[in-house]
């Protein structure tokens, strides 16, 4: 039985409220506690007996929501508890925990219908046990995920291609045959770690966005990830970026990178088409929390993976939205904007074998480490 309490709401002027809990179980046993809220929360964590409290800061508590509880995790019960702009989310455990460690603890912004979202993924432990114990429980039961016993499908989409060249450099690269090249090597990469690999295009042909979202639906792809390079008007601005679907973009640069891809299709002649009837059945799908929220974790994942690589970040936030019609499908992804080909430096960059190692090499590290099951 569910349990959910209030103390007595004190007069406070709270800048952010509570708008979901829900639990799930992932690889390795562990159990995913997500809350979310309207804006970036402030939080920190304690581990009474048998309990995990995350208390946020100048935020409100929400009575009126059902949290959902999901079958086979180690949460027995949630509760609120609102003590003046301070609000406690007192989850009440099965079996004891250790700390969670960082790197089981993701801040996902928001995306599609979902706010901002706390993902604490945490398994049984002795209670007191340090973070470097968790760690250890955690990399034990993480490495089913590196080494799947099942193969895990990806489709790789090389963006543009055939009458459509993309961006091109100042020095005449053309972001067709950069994304195509890290596709070719990041294929075979992710088919010799154990994953099932298809590339939408093997070769330099055109395609429709939405043959390419078709293509993931066909394979039953368990992710999609579409390569390609940016420009701006900026000649200094370089770096990759990370982008997921949302309805609304992030930011006026993400409308606008959007609009621009999306634009693609104008090239053929017939001009714009419309989605096939299962692609269009996929837009509601794709607003389903879950989906969302993998597609939002992988991306999360990926940028860190790049940054591990040392490779250079847009300035900006680590994963930004756009409407972008290449992932309108059910099957979770992202968009990676691999470097920006308007720049001359790292035009020269992204056409050597070595530097598009390192991205395929960050990819694939992206794709070994992201939870495929929720």
């Amino acid at each position: 039985m569910l349990a959910l309490t209030a103390l007595p709401r004190m007069a406070f002027a709270a800048r952010n409220s509570l708008r979901s809990l829900r639990t799930g179980v992932q690889p390795g046993g562990k159990t995913r506690l997500v809350i979310e809220t309207a804006t970036r929360p402030s939080y920190s964590l304690s581990y009474p007996t048998n309990q995990l409290i995350v208390t946020l800061s100048n935020t409100a508590a929400n009575t009126g929501i059902s949290p959902k509880l999901a079958s086979g995790t180690l949460v027995k019960s949630l509760a609120q508890a609102q003590a003046g702009d301070t609000l406690q989310i007192i989850v009440n455990l099965n079996k004891p925990i250790a700390q969670v460690p960082k790197s089981n603890i993701l801040l996902l912004e928001p995306n599609g219908d979902n706010d901002y979202r706390l993902v604490l993924d945490f398994v049984a432990g002795t209670p007191g046990a340090t973070s470097a114990t968790a760690a250890t429980a955690t990399a034990q039961s993480s490495k089913k995920t590196t080494a799947p016993t099942k193969k895990y499908v990806i489709v790789v989409d090389a963006g543009h291609g055939g009458k459509d060249p993309g961006c091109i450099g100042k020095g005449g690269t053309r972001e067709k045959d950069v994304v195509l090249s890290v596709a070719r090597k990041l294929k075979k990469q992710l088919d010799a770690n154990g994953f099932q690999t298809h590339l939408t295009r093997a070769g330099d042909t055109y395609l429709k966005l939405a043959e390419r979202a078709a293509i993931a639906e066909r394979k039953k792809a368990d992710l999609f990830i579409s390569l390609h390079a940016n420009a701006n008007p900026s000649r200094a601005m370089k770096g990759f970026s990370i982008y997921t679907l949302s309805e609304k973009a992030s930011d006026e640069e993400a409308k606008k990178l959007a609009e621009a891809e999306n634009a693609a299709d104008k090239i053929g002649v017939e001009g714009f088409t419309e989605f096939e009837e299962n692609i269009r059945i996929a837009l509601s799908s794709l607003q389903q929390h879950a989906v969302a929220e993998m597609s939002e974790e992988y991306a999360t994942g990926a940028a860190r993976a790049f940054k591990n690589k040392s490779i250079t970040q847009q300035p900006g936030p680590d994963v930004r939205h756009a409407p972008f019609a290449v992932l309108r499908s059910t099957v979770p992804g992202a968009l990676l904007e691999l470097g920006h080909l308007s720049n001359s430096s790292e035009e020269k960059l992204l056409k050597t074998s070595a530097h598009q190692d390192k991205l395929v090499a960050a990819i694939v590290k992206s794709v070994k480490n992201y939870n495929f099951d929720v």
